[in-house]
């Protein structure tokens, strides 16, 4: 999840440097160390607290990992379980877990530790943030040190994807409590320093378990301003930018042969939610006529340089999932003030947007504003600091009429089923589909769940859905082994290597 606005501006030694000097001069293949930049600093390094994305950009791989883990092609992979049978009625999965596995004090992996893990997640007070995911979990056990065994209180077909989340993570009992500042993993990394504002450094972990890291070290640089951003790199100063802040700024790396610039597929859904709870967002018809104010495409135009793709529902077009449903309710702003005098609205409309100050979510709600005003809707911008005070206010309070927000998480579409959720949606419709997604018998049977409930979102708009963020990447020419694609929200650097 976002952060606070850059803070930490290049010393003018710096600028001065990465003005006389070519990006060669700083590249980390000197000393075998990658810098990549992070948009957003998160609270803490633990993924499984509170579970911001941004936590596990930073750790998810690089220092911790999970049972199983989700692979660049978004595949589900054995990791600290070697394998997994799920039983007959899909109520029971048992994981045969690696030997000879430590974490990076010496403690010791295995199955008591898993289970204190998974049991963490689900308890009564615990503070992650992706809890709900888990809770089909009924009993977990460890019948030896080698085997964990989760009994399920209903088939979950999703259930082994999200063990693979950055929210999953495996944790050792005595350092649990410590993570989020001093992070004890079993990965291939470990945390060296972290300078609050600035930057985490890693280095690699000699005695970990698996292959060794080609890289002797990696180092997340907390920099928000794509500015900020593609003058690093420009510099020396980082050698990887896995999701460029600004699209316009893309162009200047894809025809310079020291860059590789890649347009990737992400997991990442712009939508401006609702709060379906309050006055006028509790008519269908409000929330219809708001969504055909909305030309999907000039949004992305105009603040996407026109990298994106518009949606329909709650799916990005890079899951295998998605149905475009963009045509159930197209731009028309004549149809929109139709809605809106049939609602009793037709004299105009007024409520408050509250947007977290991220720079996708401003220039987006600008534009909005703009297509409302023209169906007779005054939306008054409100901005809200991102993550405390948008957190607060809308996340946990619901205290909001509309905002706006990428939710990167994928397979998410679940969370409207949630209650409580800042949408505030109910529908026991929407809910019987996403059980009918949990208890699916067959690939076939699960796909056409999905696309149900795909279908209703794009129906009931709960929130208004706008577009699919590419994972515009750029990195130094000479780097091997960074993802192009998102198929999980991360900035994994384990197969990174420099190439002379």
């Amino acid at each position: 999840m976002p952060v606070p606005p850059f803070r930490t501006a290049l010393s003018l030694a710096v600028l001065s440097a990465a003005c006389a000097l070519p990006a060669a001069g700083f590249a980390g293949i000197d000393d075998n160390t990658v810098a990549f930049v992070q948009s957003v600093e998160p609270a803490g390094l633990d993924p499984t607290v509170s579970s911001p994305v941004a936590a596990g950009q930073v750790t998810w791989q690089n220092v911790f990992e999970g049972l199983v883990t989700i692979d660049r092609n978004g595949e589900i992979v054995p990791q600290l379980a070697t394998g997994w049978e799920v039983s007959q009625d899909g109520r029971q999965i048992t994981f045969a877990l690696r030997e000879g596995v430590s974490f990076h004090d010496g403690t010791p992996f295995d199955a008591e530790v898993a289970k204190f893990s998974l049991e963490r997640i689900l308890a009564e007070d615990s503070t992650n943030g992706q809890k709900a995911l888990y809770t089909v979990i009924e009993r977990v056990e460890a019948p030896d040190a080698g085997t964990l065994v989760l009994t399920l209180s209903r088939p979950s077909s999703d259930l082994l994807y999200w063990l693979g989340f950055p929210a999953a993570v495996i944790v050792a009992p005595d350092t649990a409590d410590t993570n989020a500042t001093d992070p004890v993993g079993t990965g291939p990394f470990r945390v060296a320093e972290w300078r609050k504002g600035d930057r985490v450094v890693m280095t690699r972990a000699e005695d970990y378990w698996g292959e060794a890291a080609p890289l002797d070290g990696i180092t997340a640089r907390f920099i928000s301003d794509p500015q900020a951003q593609a003058a690093a790199l420009k510099s020396g100063e980082v050698d990887v930018i896995a999701e460029l802040g600004a699209a316009e700024l893309f162009a200047q790396f894809e025809n310079d042969p020291a860059y590789t610039a890649r347009v990737g597929t992400g997991e990442m859904e712009v939508v401006a939610g609702m709060n379906n709870a309050r006055a006028p967002f509790d008519d269908i018809r409000v929330r219809q006529a708001l969504q055909m104010a909305i030309d999907r495409a000039q949004v992305i135009e105009a603040v996407k340089s026109g990298f994106g793709t518009p949606i329909g529902s709650h799916f990005s077009p890079a899951s295998p999932y998605y149905v475009d449903l963009t045509d159930l309710f197209p731009y028309d702003p004549e149809a929109a003030r139709a809605l809106l005098d049939e609602a009793g609205l037709g004299d105009g409309l007024e409520f408050t947007f509250k947007v977290p100050n991220r720079p996708y979510a401003e220039r987006t709600a600008e534009i909005m504003q703009a297509f409302f005003a023209q169906i007779g809707v005054t939306a008054r911008i409100e901005s809200s600091d991102f993550p405390a005070a948008w957190i607060q206010e809308v996340f946990t309070d619901t205290d909001y009429d509309m905002t706006i927000i990428g939710h990167a998480e994928p397979l998410d579409i679940g969370i409207y089923a949630r209650d409580p959720y800042y949408f505030n949606y109910d529908s026991p419709e929407f809910d019987a589909a996403m059980e009918a997604v949990a208890t699916a018998a067959t690939p076939e049977a699960r796909a056409d769940a999905y696309a149900d409930a795909q279908r209703i979102l794009a129906r009931d708009v709960p929130a208004l859905y706008l577009y699919s963020d590419p994972k515009l990447g750029v990195w130094d020419a000479r780097l091997e082994g960074v993802w192009a694609d998102g198929p999980v929200p991360a900035n994994d650097m384990t197969d990174l290597r420099w190439t002379r």
